[in-house]
């Protein structure tokens, strides 16, 4: 019989719980970010959650956001973007961790004179070193070989990828919703369109708002990112069905905002009666 060893790379990219779990692997913070150069190191806490003692291997990986939210790697950066993994050193580059047991990942600033004004964006990952087992030698006949003979073995490989930013300077950028509809089964869709040289982070917060005032929240998405250099992500939150919603009446306000809403990035409307959106436009203060 042979056996096949097929290895599948599972990765998870900044999802929005505030502390990232794959596999038997837990990291807190999900994401880091250098604002300036005043701070100049920073931690990440990886436990083991497992049964088993693992080893995990750490690198920085490139990623570019397209239009959709979906995640591409790429090599080289695009026009108006900045990697950060060259002015960003971590340690241990290794860690094997036993059963419950943490360590801490020192990620540290350097390089800082060659910084320019901007954001340097890339991504730490966390890669679960697959444990390698030995077979026995077997002498195989190929002239008898059938199909029903080849076995298959699926080892999964689980990563999780944390965001790495570096911002230099005062932010310029402001955000606006454009292009909002209310679709069937109650499925709301909307541009995000950013301008300015940092990206955005935060939370996505739908209230339906009745022709007598009356506000309550039918859709939340948290660690919603537009990342420079993209200027634009579409996206659609399908709303809480509630019996005391009548989503053919009043209106709907979508706000974008800083998690906690500390900070507003954008704030817009949507009149359910005619399906006319106005909007207001901010600028960043801060968007950490």
């Amino acid at each position: 019989m042979i056996k096949k060893s097929i290895i599948i790379l599972v990765l998870l990219l900044n999802c929005y719980l505030p502390l990232l779990a794959q596999g038997d692997l837990m990291v807190f913070p999900k994401r880091l970010v250098f604002d300036g150069i005043q701070s100049r190191v920073q931690n990440v806490n990886l436990s083991n959650t497992g049964k088993d003692t693992t080893t995990y291997r750490l690198s920085f990986n490139q990623i570019q956001m397209d239009e959709d939210g979906k995640f591409n790697m790429i090599e080289e950066p695009e026009e108006n973007q900045n990697f950060a993994s060259p002015y960003l050193r971590y340690f241990p580059r290794t860690i094997t961790l036993a059963p419950d047991e943490s360590q801490i990942v020192k990620i540290q600033l350097i390089k800082t004179s060659e910084l320019k004004e901007g954001e340097y964006r890339s991504h730490l990952y966390f890669r679960g070193v697959p444990k390698i087992k030995l077979l026995e030698n077997k002498v195989i006949t190929t002239d008898t070989l059938q199909p029903k003979d080849i076995d298959i073995q699926i080892t999964p490989i689980y990563g999780i990828s944390i965001v790495n930013i570096i911002t230099i300077g005062a932010p310029t950028t402001t955000v606006s919703f454009s292009n909002l509809a209310l679709l069937p089964s109650h499925v709301l869709s909307m541009d995000i369109n950013r301008t300015g040289n940092q990206s955005t982070y935060g939370e996505l917060h739908v209230n339906h708002i009745s022709p007598e005032g009356v506000s309550r929240n039918v859709g939340l998405i948290k660690g919603f990112a537009v990342y420079t250099p993209g200027n634009l992500r579409r996206t659609k939150i399908k709303l809480n069905t509630i019996s005391s919603v009548d989503y053919s009446k009043g209106k709907l306000q979508v706000v974008y905002s800083t998690p906690n809403q500390e900070t507003i990035y954008a704030e817009a409307f949507l009149n359910l009666a005619d399906n006319q959106e106005y909007s207001l436009e901010t600028g960043i203060d801060n968007n950490k």
